[in-house]
């Protein structure tokens, strides 16, 4: 009589990148989408107010958040571009080796999703889209942001947000 001999090999199963990476492509496909609504509809420095503390603006950055090193030569855009390719595969493999951590890839998609949102502008037009400009009424304006930018925000709160989560449980 035989017996079937077991396998002394088990496939494990990993988590999937594929959730991750259509979060990181909403992300992109949302700021690409947005940004040239806005560059057809508005001319450069054109405002519509839309309620009292904010307003869609074209807004050119060459710059990095808030406007950072946007007076600079030019450099800048190869600097930034390359810290934005280096953080997309530090953020893949990140992804790859926590793919079942639910809240930290949240996290990783939408900063990966907006970095690649800017990095396109970047690579096309030597600048990023800004469009969303919230203001205190006659105190200032923060400076204008787009979808890709809020994704790093949420992305980055999240990341904070888990890993508070992840120490109180030690």
């Amino acid at each position: 009589m035989a017996t079937k001999k077991k396998s002394t090999f088990s496939a494990v199963s990993r988590p999937s990148l594929a959730p991750w990476l259509g979060i990181a492509f909403l992300v992109i496909l949302l700021d690409q989408i947005t940004k040239i609504m806005i560059t057809r509809l508005f001319t450069l420095g054109e405002e519509k107010p839309v309620t009292g503390f904010f307003n869609l603006v074209l807004a050119y950055n060459r710059g990095a958040a808030f406007s950072f090193l946007s007076d600079q030569g030019g450099w800048q855009r190869y600097f930034f571009t390359a810290i934005a390719v280096a953080a997309v595969g530090f953020i893949l493999y990140l992804l790859r080796k926590n793919a079942g951590q639910r809240m930290f890839c949240w996290a990783l998609a939408l900063i990966m999703g907006g970095a690649l949102g800017n990095l396109i502008d970047r690579l096309a037009y030597g600048h990023v889209i800004d469009f969303l400009d919230f203001h205190l009424a006659g105190v200032g304006h923060f400076p204008a942001f787009n979808i890709a930018d809020s994704a790093i925000c949420i992305g980055a709160f999240l990341f904070i947000v888990d890993e508070l989560r992840r120490v109180n449980k030690n």
